[in-house]
């Protein structure tokens, strides 16, 4: 008895996939663009939002008409950003600008948020909310976001288009790392990434940030400072307390604005000399057992307050080994710590 078996072409078997691939491929492009075209989604937006003002108090009803009213004009109207500052009606609703939200008890945002688009600041705190909403985008209004010891795990690239925003506060929080899109907020003064422990670096994209003031990054695994923060050239505030840094830079003197930074708590063996050389320095903190060269400007220097933390007895000493300096003919390019043991 003979028996037929059929042989066929591998390569036949995977083209013929491929095709129905392609096609339902396409089947699902064309159907997402229906979608998308459709005016369902459109009238149930508007639905929801008709339903959404019936609830409103007539307080919030004005507000929000005024912003609307604000938003449709053109450049040519004569009615200014300036007007809601001398409504003293308005200056009274200021509080219905601000969005608060805090308790272990929240764990999701309030339904009726992604209406309010004209808010201005949100201040959320100690709720279990892991994640920000994803119709963030639609704030561009938005100039405080603060979200302290929260569950957030990841910002949303979708935060690089709130462009007005001038403080970010994102501590206690369980971030890994910071979206590039972040440098898109141009007008960013003050950002905040205390305390969130896995985050060891900052994009390059952050370069862009010339008007931030303040940037704290301390309690986190920072084993260098990032390269775009030398790069903030309005920084005046710098905090890397409590992470792994060894050393720092010898071009510090870039952030020529730079009037305090805290660099305690870290590993750090000696100061940089170039530290010396930004002329709006006035503090510098540091901890470490390990540090053992300073430079002599930094101690010696009246207009800098140099807060080396030890003990009292060494900072007597210190104290008075730069009132000896005052005698010499040359100050010393830099000091350093010499430990003597005597054995009695």
């Amino acid at each position: 008895m003979r028996l037929d078996v059929p042989v066929c072409d591998l390569s036949l078997i995977k083209g013929i996939w491929e095709v129905r691939a392609k096609k339902h491929h396409q089947r699902q492009k064309k159907e997402q663009e229906r979608m998308e075209k459709s005016a369902l989604p459109r009238i149930d937006r508007q639905w929801q939002y008709r339903i959404y003002c019936k609830s409103l108090k007539i307080s919030e009803v004005n507000l929000l008409q005024r912003y609307l009213e604000r938003s449709t004009l053109t450049e040519g109207s004569t009615l200014t950003d300036t007007q809601p500052d001398t409504d003293p009606e308005l200056q009274g609703d200021q509080a219905n600008l601000i969005f608060q939200l805090d308790g272990d008890q929240c764990m999701d945002w309030p339904k009726d948020l992604q209406w309010k688009t004209y808010l201005r600041e949100w201040h959320i705190r100690g709720t279990k909310i892991h994640r920000l909403p994803e119709y963030l985008a639609l704030f561009t209004e938005l100039t405080v976001l603060e979200i302290p010891k929260n569950a957030i795990t990841e910002l949303p690239a979708e935060i690089g288009k709130l462009t007005r925003l001038r403080e970010l506060n994102v501590n206690y929080n369980r971030l890994s790392r910071v979206p590039p899109e972040l440098g898109n907020c141009e007008n960013l003064e003050r950002l905040e990434l205390t305390g969130n422990h896995n985050l060891c670096e900052l994009p390059f994209e952050l370069s862009s940030l010339k008007k931030l003031v303040h940037l704290d990054i301390a309690e986190n695994r920072f084993a260098s400072i990032p390269i775009c923060a030398l790069r903030m050239s309005s920084m005046q505030v710098l905090d890397l307390s409590s992470n792994a840094l060894t050393d720092l830079p010898e071009d510090m003197d870039r952030l020529d604005q730079l009037v305090t930074l805290f660099i305690h708590r870290n590993s750090l063996s000696y100061l940089p000399h170039c530290l010396t050389r930004i002329p709006t320095l006035r503090m510098v903190v540091v901890s470490s057992e390990q540090l053992v060269c300073t430079p002599t400007a930094l101690c010696s220097n009246p207009g800098i307050k140099h807060e080396p933390r030890k003990d009292s007895r060494e900072k007597e000493f210190i104290q008075a080994y730069i009132d000896t300096l005052k005698d010499r003919d040359s100050i010393p390019y830099s000091t350093t710590k010499v430990s003597i043991s005597c054995l009695l």
